[in-house]
């Protein structure tokens, strides 16, 4: 009885060599695949706040972001948003490792997550409170009693040092009307939809001629030191330094400053948190920030 069974055994054996033979080779390659992705870099989140459409944010931050990877060798992953609450949720949480902010962020997120400023732009920025060119608003005091529009409530020079001025220094009653983009306030004055907005210079520059042809400019706000491009305290201060450095070297050279203004970092400077971000702290700002949940 042996013999049969030997041989009904023998089929069996050589079966298991060959699926044995095809299927290790498989595993290892498997196992392989999977160590080489283990060992990628996990790129770094770099969070824009929403001044202007996500569309228009996009296109002039890729390119800058894709020169950034290529300079500093680390992938970086760009996040946009449709609106600034959305994009305060994520930044006080903590989030992004990198982010483009306004001034009164910069203060929000170093009490809330440590974010340190890097670089930032050499020209000041100053708030505007823009009108309808040849509308009916003529002074400050004409705004008494009106609907003023601002991009969100913590923009810092378009709408919480505009606020703070409207109500403390010129002591004016209003409406006040929170949209999403600078360019929202804009096309809402012209509309007649607002009798005035609030926004800051640098996206008013960076509108057409047609539409800054129908709007005027009635008041202008104390320069503060202008957006900066900060750090979560997570991220190396190798890499910190590396983004330091890449995006001076950048800006040293004359045919990269349409990239950087585009991204509203034109002739970059090391950016200094106690010289350039805490003296807005004694502003007393505080009591007209809103905190989205």
């Amino acid at each position: 009885m042996s013999k049969p069974i030997t041989q009904r055994m023998a089929p069996t054996r050589v079966n298991l060599r060959r699926i044995c033979a095809a299927v290790l080779p498989l595993i290892f390659s498997l196992g392989l695949h999977a160590s080489v992705h283990a060992q990628e870099p996990v790129p770094l989140t770099l969070a824009v706040v929403p001044q202007l459409p996500p569309l228009t944010t996009h296109k002039a931050w890729a390119p800058f972001v894709e020169r950034l990877e290529k300079e500093t060798g680390l992938r970086i992953k760009l996040s946009i948003y449709k609106t600034v609450p959305e994009f305060e949720v994520d930044m006080l949480a903590g989030k992004p490792d990198l982010v483009f902010m306004n001034p009164y962020h910069q203060i929000m997120a170093k009490k809330a997550q440590g974010y340190v400023p890097l670089v930032r732009a050499t020209d000041a920025i100053f708030g505007v409170v823009v009108v309808a060119r040849d509308g009916p608003i003529k002074t400050m005091a004409d705004l008494n009693g009106q609907e003023i529009a601002f991009p969100s409530p913590n923009a810092y020079a378009a709408s919480l040092y505009v606020r703070a001025l409207l109500s403390e220094q010129f002591a004016l009653k209003y409406k006040p009307r929170f949209l999403d983009t600078h360019t929202d306030v804009y096309r809402h004055i012209i509309l007649g939809q607002a009798a005035a907005g609030g926004a800051v210079n640098t996206t008013f520059n960076r509108e057409s001629d047609d539409i800054r042809a129908q709007l005027h400019i009635l008041y202008t706000t104390p320069a503060a030191a202008p957006h900066p491009l900060s750090a979560h305290p997570r991220v190396p201060a190798q890499h910190q330094q590396n983004i330091i450095a890449s995006i001076l070297r950048l800006g040293a050279d004359p045919a990269n400053q349409e990239l950087l203004k585009g991204v509203l970092l034109k002739q970059p400077v090391a950016a200094d948190y106690r010289k350039d971000y805490q003296p807005l702290e004694k502003l007393g700002l505080e009591k007209y920030v809103v905190i989205s949940r």
